[in-house]
């Protein structure tokens, strides 16, 4: 699907009905990746309609010129979220990149965004990263794959086996062609969102934020700083997960996503 936001067509995928979500994908993908890994528990609980947009300069949404930073990001989601979700209350996810801006937009929409989820986020300033290691390597592992889509596997997993490489087939391998490499270095040369989320008052809905014991892009000590400021948010830092946790831990994750739908429910009908 697609909806124009100003100049921008922004492509989005879209299933189900009920209350939205917007789940936002990490830089260097599209949608596929965060909607594979989410539609397997998002698919089963009813009343959520899930909107997965290809965010600018990555799978089918362009980055023209007047995105020039990611407050310009941002001002477009917001835009998107008028143009298909209206007035209405909504959640917001996001992994990784993505979890920088849902945390933006939960910050600039505290009253109709009931409910953050943040996996493996990165913030304004990256700081106590653990060097990447492998933690689990299958010995029969045959990659299969060119030599620069290899080495993006080997240094974005932590578990490398058959499964977390066929996710990587399926989720990140088609998308990174389609990135604008160009674009996201104009863009993130302005990284920081002029309304700081960290330094916004304390997010009232219920919140669950997801982070990588051996996350060596984000980190996990920072989560600690900002479930500080989200009274009513669960924190959890998996061990056996990296930036990829969403591959390397999905039972998990899923287990946590549903209690946090559970809570968001709840919530809204008090």
């Amino acid at each position: 699907m697609e909806a124009m936001v100003g100049e921008v067509p922004v492509h989005y995928a879209e299933h189900g009905s009920g209350i939205p979500i917007l789940a936002l994908h990490g830089a260097g993908v599209d949608h596929r990746e965060i909607a594979g890994a989410l539609e397997p528990i998002l698919s089963s609980v009813p009343g959520f309609r899930r909107l997965y947009p290809d965010l600018p300069g990555m799978g089918r949404t362009p980055a023209p010129e007047t995105l020039a930073s990611n407050d310009d990001v941002l001002d477009l989601l917001l835009g998107l979220i008028d143009s298909t979700i209206g007035n209405e209350p909504f959640l917001v996810m996001g992994h990784s990149y993505g979890g920088y801006l849902a945390h933006g937009i939960a910050n600039l929409r505290p009253d109709q965004a009931v409910g953050l989820a943040l996996i493996c986020p990165v913030g304004a300033h990256t700081r106590d990263v653990p060097k990447h290691e492998v933690l689990v390597s299958s010995a029969d592992l045959t990659g299969g794959l060119e030599p620069d889509l290899e080495a993006t596997y080997r240094d974005y997993f932590v578990v490398q086996t058959t499964e977390t490489l066929r996710r990587f087939r399926e989720y990140v391998a088609p998308a990174i062609p389609l990135v604008d490499d160009s674009s996201l270095t104009r863009i993130f040369s302005h990284w920081e969102l002029r309304d700081r989320p960290e330094a916004a008052k304390a997010y009232p809905h219920p919140a669950l934020v997801l982070a990588g014991r051996q996350d060596a892009t984000a980190g996990h000590t920072h989560t600690r700083e900002l479930i500080e400021h989200i009274p009513r948010g669960t924190l959890a830092i998996l061990d056996r997960a990296g930036h990829a946790l969403i591959h390397e831990q999905p039972h998990l994750m899923q287990a946590l996503v549903a209690e946090w739908l559970t809570r968001v429910r709840e919530h809204s009908k008090r």
